[in-house]
Order: structure tokens, then C-alpha cells, then sequence
């Protein structure tokens, strides 16, 4: 099965289930998920599997349901359909549909304590640290935004006025790209997007295997 795209019924799917997340909502549109939503992502990620999932790795496709054990929000379901491809622990490529439409990422997105406090050794070293911000700014001038969970001060034994305290506040750091609601996120069209955002990406995911370490 090619890839041809998310079918605008992904997103109208999503933007209902936003409005009855239950089991009863789900059970009888199953069939739209199936169709429109988990078969176009399956398809998707065999097609980037060659080029960018790494020998012993395979990609993950989400499940839709949520882990609703320690949350104030029992709402079952997940309002969008991610994939992800591993490049090493928690870190690597990503891609999701959701109601707000298609977004591309890369990111770490969780750090043991010894794999943390290496990302913060790199980024404090003067040509290491340097490095990762152009990289971040490369990507940010090309539409990119910078997300993750970071503390909201200066990390205990940092410097507040550190030149690169913004990325040393960082427990986990991902950079993504909307694609929205642009016509082409219904085409096969799609899979070029991604590609090219995954390549941009790969820079950054370097960076990481290169200097974080644990």
C-alpha cells in the first residue's frame, strides 16, 4: 500500500473526537480510524523505513488510547495519531495527525539523570554548546519552533546569565514543524514533506548522539 496522503476524515475524525471522546464515539467510528487515520500512517512510515530506521530499530505507531492511571483527565482516547522512529533512547524522528493537522518533529523526549547531565556538559562546552545553537537557530529560521519540558530558572549549578542558559533549562529538547491544513497534507505529496523535515532534522538528532551519553 503507497502513501496518499491523511484524507480530510483524519482531521474531521479528530476534531469530533476532540468534542466526544468516548467509547461509544469511538467503537462506531473505528472503521474511520482504520481507514483514514492508522492505514495512512502504517503506509507513511514503510515508506521513510529505508532511509531513515536504523538496523535492529523499527518504527512505532502510537497506540490511540491513554494511559489514564495517574491523570486528572480520564478522557480514553489520544486527539491525534503519532509515529515515531528511534535514533537511540527516547530520541529520533516524529510525526503526528491530529485535529490541528500534520506535525513533523525531532526531539529527546525523556532523560535518564546521567543522560541529562551530559546534554548540559555539551551544551556549557564553548564549541559544542555553540554548535547545538546554530543548529536550533538554523532550524528555527526555517519555521521550526523549539519545545520539551524545561524548568523555568536556572538548573541547580548553572549560572543564570550563562550564554545558553535557554537550552540548559532543557530536560527533554524536541524542534517541530506544522504543516496545518495545507492541501498537500491529503496527497501522496505528503511523504516529500516529511522526508525533507526529517533530513533538516538530522543534524540536531547528530548533535545528541554525538555528546549525550548514558
Amino acid at each position: 500500500m503507497s502513501f496518499e496522503g491523511f484524507p480530510v476524515a483524519a482531521l474531521d475524525f479528530y476534531d469530533d473526537l476532540e468534542v466526544d471522546n468516548t467509547k461509544a464515539f469511538w467503537e462506531e467510528h473505528r472503521h474511520v480510524y482504520d481507514a483514514a487515520v492508522k492505514q495512512p500512517m502504517t503506509a507513511l512510515m514503510a515508506e521513510l523505513a529505508d532511509e531513515f530506521v536504523p538496523d535492529g530499530e523499527s518504527a512505532k505507531i502510537f497506540r490511540p488510547f491513554r494511559d489514564v492511571r495517574f491523570s486528572n483527565d480520564k478522557t480514553p482516547y489520544k486527539t491525534h495519531q503519532g509515529a515515531f522512529v528511534p535514533v537511540a533512547p527516547a530520541t529520533g524522528y516524529y510525526v503526528q495527525v491530529g485535529a490541528p493537522g500534520v506535525r513533523t518533529g525531532v526531539g529527546f523526549y525523556h532523560a535518564t539523570p546521567a543522560r541529562l547531565a551530559s546534554f548540559r556538559e555539551a551544551v556549557d562546552h564553548e564549541t559544542f554548546g555553540t554548535g547545538l545553537q546554530h543548529i536550533v537557530a538554523r532550524l528555527e529560521g526555517r519555521g521550526w519552533t523549539v519545545g520539551g519540558d524545561a524548568v523555568k530558572t536556572a538548573p541547580r549549578g548553572w549560572s543564570a546569565d550563562h550564554p545558553r542558559i535557554d537550552l540548559l533549562r532543557h530536560r527533554t529538547l524536541t524542534l517541530g514543524r506544522d504543516h496545518g491544513f495545507e492541501p498537500y497534507v491529503h496527497t501522496a505529496e505528503l511523504l516529500e514533506h516529511v522526508r525533507e523535515d526529517w533530513c533538516a532534522g538530522r543534524t540536531f538528532l547528530d548533535w545528541i548522539l554525538t555528546h549525550v551519553r548514558g
